[in-house]
């Protein structure tokens, strides 16, 4: 049987979860997950956004983005 020791508890105070910086959490990533592509995308201010497409949607996603960036 394990024992845990624990602090005794100060009037006025709980314990909180650690906070995580909101720093984009990561550089892009694109995978190959079963049949389709996986892109996940770091947002301003923190999370991602998840897309999932197919390799038809994949190649519309990267003709689209050069006809822009030129």
């Amino acid at each position: 049987m394990a024992v845990v020791s624990r602090r005794p508890p100060v009037e006025g105070s709980f314990d909180m979860a650690a906070m995580k910086p909101r720093t984009g959490d990561g550089p892009l990533e694109v995978t190959k997950e079963g049949r389709g592509i996986v892109m996940r995308v770091p947002l301003e201010g923190g999370g991602r956004l998840v897309v999932e497409m197919s390799a038809d949607e994949a190649t519309d996603l990267g003709e689209a983005l050069k006809n822009v960036t030129g």
